[in-house]
């Protein structure tokens, strides 16, 4: 038997962070050698929000890149762009149209990304889960790496799957594959720096509130020397009424390479005087290497383009052939 495949993207919706890397893109890189990896960059869910049509493209090559720099290795996996493979817009609408509506208005994100937009949310963010599912579906996924924010978007995908499959397959004729969730290893959940009961997010309106992986070594000093923390001397990890405290230190236990054992003993009987310059420059050292790969590529636009065209060819393939299945099942005809 060939490797399982692995299909998952991130949105070129502003820089990467931390918690990206170590909640996601770092899971990916460590793994990739067991799968056979699909990972786009999703600009066609970019836009179910408001967006900056001026940054879009360029927004889209810097994910890419940074794939790249965060160390995917094309000898495992596939890098390309969603909107250069018009089969994720048409399966999304062959699939709509067997998606019963209570089904996309019952999903969490929606309801809570609907009341902050008010009376203009778009139809977009409604159906962003069946174009979701036409992204893993279309590349006959065994597994999806999910967290806790899009487990439901997951079961919603099994769900269309198994519905279609009933609806239109033969007798034990699986026409779409139904993916099983790869579930992200403890420790890479990052909280925000100005609230560690909330999840690190590009969506913060606070650039405060997040470390990217392209921030200066200044604007990563800046931005821990002000982040938030509490009066009380010594560091302690999973003590609920320190939430900051723990997610600065798990940052510190990851990007150091320590156990939190390790980091238990050594911080303490720290203040955050002390603390706070030892995780500034464990942070620094550690995207060192991110940000000089980045430069690189970005420095020679010839190569990356060549990555995403030969990942765009690679993956067009694989999704061609499941839409042709799908196709085929709902009885359309073969153009001529």
């Amino acid at each position: 038997m060939g490797k399982q495949r692995v299909l998952s993207g991130v949105q070129p919706t502003g820089n990467l962070h931390l918690g990206n890397y170590l909640g996601a893109i770092r899971n990916w890189v460590e793994g990739q050698s067991q799968y056979d990896n699909f990972f786009c960059v999703v600009d066609l869910h970019a836009i179910t929000v408001p967006h900056n049509p001026a940054t879009l493209a360029a927004d889209t090559y810097t994910i890419a890149a940074l794939y790249l720099a965060c160390g995917i290795d094309l000898e495992h996996s596939t890098i390309f762009v969603q909107s250069h493979i018009s089969a994720h817009s048409e399966l999304t609408w062959l699939l709509n149209c067997i998606t019963p509506i209570n089904w996309l208005q019952d999903m969490i994100q929606f309801k809570e990304k609907a009341i902050k937009q008010g009376e203009n949310v778009s139809t977009g963010l409604l159906d962003y889960p069946v174009l979701m599912a036409a992204d893993i579906l279309l590349y006959d996924a065994d597994q999806v790496p999910v967290g806790e924010d899009q487990k439901q978007h997951l079961e919603l995908t099994r769900d269309i799957a198994a519905r279609f499959n009933h609806m239109f397959g033969q007798e034990e004729e699986e026409i779409l594959k139904i993916p099983e969730p790869m579930i992200r290893t403890e420790g890479a959940r990052v909280m925000s720096l100005t609230d560690g009961t909330r999840k690190m997010s590009k969506s913060d309106p606070s650039e405060l509130s997040r470390i990217n992986l392209l921030d200066p070594p200044e604007t990563i000093t800046k931005k821990i020397k002000r982040c938030k923390t509490d009066s009380v001397r010594g560091l302690e990890f999973d003590n609920s009424e320190r939430p900051e405290c723990h997610n600065l230190l798990m940052l510190y236990a990851i990007l150091s390479g320590q156990t939190k054992d390790e980091v238990k003993i050594q911080c303490q009987d720290m203040g955050w005087g002390q603390f706070k310059p030892l995780l500034t420059e464990t942070t620094i050292e550690a995207l060192k290497p991110i940000q000089e790969k980045y430069k690189a590529v970005m420095g020679d636009r010839a190569y990356l383009e060549s990555v995403l065209k030969d990942g765009r060819e690679k993956a067009e393939a694989v999704a061609n052939a499941t839409l042709a299945r799908v196709k085929k099942a709902l009885g359309y005809s073969t153009p001529l």
